[in-house]
């Protein structure tokens, strides 16, 4: 029988199937952060259960942490409380735990992948709705709740309902300085923020296959914006040469293993998906987002709505922009170039070849937050912190930082900012917060500019 890479994946992992609607899988990886996890350890010590197999779990801090560091203590008590829970409970259970002053530590769904912890064929799971960035390895990953978390830990099963399979087609020739970020900001302009409910999506064609492990881990990030809780992009050769040598990756004889496994981790030709979508790329130009939701996205003309529906003129009105006016009209006061959608290495790459021997607009606060240790090391390698830092740029230690309202890292109220992050819901980044969500190309424009930049000829 011809199967999806979605029901492969699916069918490897079943334990046992409970009722039509309901089938226990069994769960290969769970990421752990400092959030989601307080009242799953707590319900393990309350039912005296232990962890079944913690070094299935890796553990690490990354949504509440400052981002400006340099050795002193945690001045947020909160902060500094949840982290503290996390390493006790983490020595308390046995699970391995990155501390902060390690060059491994930084965004879960960053060190995942770039420790070879996240590999192709498996099931992983995390208290983080982005968890689905995984998925670009050809693993089925999904976000769960905390009592989620507990009962994986205690059981290494997780019990749910099997989704039906989008396949979401891309043609075409990608243009200068359109990345995987405006790809799916134009899916999620198409089909609305509900389009992919119920679905697990998996994403196919030339311009896909031509994307880095970046590039593919941005787009399955970004699924969830879409209603659905995966995103899939089967593994091939730009996989494995992404995983190989990584610290945890398969070894010597494992290794040739595990590649054989790996290869059959496609669709097969007659395999039926209950949806499919085609998008050419070869008219998509860098996008960003006008409103409060992320297929509020703006029009190729470069100009505002004109208003006509109560929740275009509730967006605009929250967002202090008027209907029909062009996007260079408003000015930001922030920009954010980082989180586990654009805080590789690939992504400051991107936005430090846009402003070389160029400064950030006056006014304009400017943040480039690294998704981990080790992409901030690598970037220093390259010197990509001295472009920053010359132009204008702050240069912090790696952390969620703007992208949620939940460290020191927070808009103030009415302010504008030009972020890579991946929600622009009311006050995401701050209380009466406004954000417009963008590529890295396109952030760093804006920060230049000191306005919301709309290219269509990017060099």
């Amino acid at each position: 029988m011809s199967k999806t890479l979605y029901e492969k994946l699916w069918d490897s992992h079943v334990v046992c199937d409970i009722s039509t609607d309901a089938t226990l899988l069994y769960i290969d990886r769970h990421y752990l952060h400092e959030v989601s996890t307080p009242q799953s350890f707590e319900a393990l010590k309350t039912d005296e259960l232990n962890v079944r197999r913690p070094k299935t779990n890796i553990a690490v801090a990354d949504h509440s942490v400052p981002t400006i560091r340099n050795g002193r203590p945690i001045a947020d008590p909160q902060a500094a409380a949840q982290i503290a829970l996390l390493e006790s409970n983490c020595e308390h259970f046995s699970i391995p735990y990155i501390p902060l002053d390690s060059d491994e530590q930084g965004i879960v769904h960053v060190i995942g992948p770039e420790l070879g912890l996240s590999l192709p064929g498996m099931t992983i799971v995390c208290g983080d709705s982005h968890t689905s960035t995984h998925g670009a390895f050809g693993a089925l990953a999904f976000g769960i709740g905390a009592s989620e978390c507990g009962t994986v830990m205690a059981t290494q099963c997780l019990l749910q309902k099997k989704s039906k399979t989008m396949r979401v087609h891309f043609t075409g020739q990608l243009q200068n300085g359109v990345s995987a970020k405006d790809l799916a900001l134009t899916l999620i302009k198409k089909i609305g923020t509900a389009g992919a409910v119920g679905y697990a999506i998996e994403f196919t064609g030339q311009p896909i296959t031509n994307l880095s492990m970046e590039g593919r881990m941005t787009l399955c990030n970004m699924a969830i914006e879409a209603g659905s809780r995966t995103g899939l992009v089967a593994p091939d050769d730009i996989t494995f040469e992404y995983i190989k040598g990584r610290q945890n990756a398969p070894k010597e004889i494992d290794w040739k293993h595990a590649l054989k496994l790996w290869k059959s981790l496609k669709t097969d030709t007659e395999a039926h998906y209950d949806k499919e979508i085609q998008l050419s790329v070869d008219e998509i130009i860098p996008q960003v987002t006008y409103g409060t939701r992320p297929d509020q996205g703006l029009p190729d003309d470069g100009h505002l709505p004109s208003g006509n529906t109560n929740e275009i003129r509730d967006a605009l009105s929250y967002m202090g922009l008027e209907p029909n006016a062009a996007f260079s009209d408003f000015k930001i006061d922030y920009a954010f170039i980082g989180s586990c959608t654009n805080g590789r290495i690939e992504d400051l790459r991107a936005a430090a070849s846009q402003i070389q021997n160029r400064h950030v607009a006056e006014g304009v606060i400017a943040l480039v937050v690294p998704g981990s240790g080790l992409v901030k090391k690598q970037a220093e390698k390259e010197g990509l912190d001295k472009v920053f830092i010359d132009a204008g740029f702050e240069w912090r230690s790696p952390g969620c930082s703007l992208c949620v309202a939940m460290n020191n890292d927070r808009l103030p109220p009415g302010s504008r900012c030009a972020s890579t992050s991946n929600r622009n819901f009311e006050g995401r980044q701050g209380a009466m917060s406004r954000t417009h969500l963008l590529s890295p190309i396109m952030a760093a424009e804006a920060a230049i500019a000191g306005h919301i930049v709309q290219i269509k000829n990017p060099n």
